[in-house]
């Protein structure tokens, strides 16, 4: 398996035809053709579909694409960094996040520092949160910011942060003139919110199952901002974490606190064990103080109380669906 291989494989995949990819890297169409063949007989099995110049990559493919487009942007910062420590240059300081949090916290935490001789560059990775953590463990990303759980060995985690999730409706809906939201205002409502059933999706469905309420969850995504948007455009009400709902705020929707709060809750990790240069240290303290600006009433937890976090909340859901008359 050869490096223009993969590069061959990566442009076929982004230009969806063996021409385009020649175009891509420069290369004539048979070369690329070529070397998709070598590939190919390498793996043993085949990567794409022929249908004249198009080609449709198989399943296979897209499961080897992910790793191969990791492996090539590894190279290239590989490549980059010998330049830079070859001129003198400082490390990039590289920070990985979930989309809210990456757009949201990270950029006015980067504004907060004062230029930095020691990290003359920043890089920032959004991604889910699973890649999140995986990109700390592995030592790609100097700083993580993800939701919890994230109770993994080999994370030094610095603080969770917990504060409650917020409706976003079109501002001339009725709920907008309402001080806070119910969940028994949203009960005939379509509803959009998160898709990870393992974060905070857990919670917004064990809330409304404590108050004995069927949500029509009319549509689920991956991130955030796209369910501000579909309350934008009058499809449903969005239930989301506070980070887009405040953090974000656009025109045409209004955000309401609900007065059953759903915490969300995120922390800040970084490699454990691996030593943290100044510039490290000095976004992890703007990061915290962007945090605490952004949302109003946060509370920042020691890194200790993850587990007993997680159980609270499970011990809360259990409590409001024994005594649904204290919920909304």
């Amino acid at each position: 398996m050869e490096l223009h291989q993969l590069e061959a494989f990566s442009a076929v995949m982004s230009a969806g035809s063996i021409t385009g990819a020649g175009r891509l890297l420069e290369r004539s169409q048979p070369a690329v053709t070529r070397q998709i063949q070598e590939l190919e007989a390498d793996l043993g099995y085949a990567l794409f579909n022929r249908n004249g110049p198009r080609v449709t990559p198989t399943h296979r493919a897209f499961l080897l694409y992910e790793e191969v487009e990791r492996s090539l942007v590894g190279l290239k910062t590989i490549e980059q960094r010998a330049r830079a420590i070859g001129l003198g240059e400082a490390e990039p300081l590289r920070a990985a996040a979930t989309p809210a949090l990456a757009a949201s916290i990270v950029p006015p935490a980067i504004a907060m520092l004062p230029p930095l001789g020691h990290a003359p560059q920043f890089q920032l990775r959004s991604l889910s949160a699973e890649h999140v953590v995986h990109e700390v463990l592995t030592r790609t990303a100097d700083i993580g910011l993800v939701t919890l759980p994230i109770g993994h060995a080999g994370l030094d985690i610095h603080w969770i942060a917990e504060a409650p999730c917020v409706a976003l409706m079109q501002s001339g809906d009725p709920l907008a003139t309402l001080p806070h939201i119910t969940l028994r205002d949203l009960a005939k409502r379509r509803i959009v919110t998160v898709a990870n059933r393992f974060r905070l999706r857990h919670r917004i469905d064990a809330a409304f199952a404590a108050a004995h309420i069927a949500a029509d969850v009319f549509l689920e995504t991956n991130a955030s901002l796209n369910a501000v948007m579909a309350a934008r455009a009058g499809a449903c009400v969005a239930i989301v974490d506070p980070a887009t709902g405040l953090g974000l705020p656009i025109e045409g929707v209004t955000a309401r606190p609900l007065d059953c709060a759903i915490p969300f809750f995120f922390g800040a990790v970084t490699p454990a064990g691996k030593p943290r240069r100044a510039a490290v240290d000095a976004l992890l303290q703007a990061i915290e103080h962007a945090t605490r600006e952004l949302l109003d009433g946060v509370v920042l937890h020691p890194p200790q109380q993850h587990d007993a976090l997680l159980q609270r909340e499970t011990r809360a859901a259990r409590t409001r669906t024994k005594h649904p008359e204290h919920t909304a």
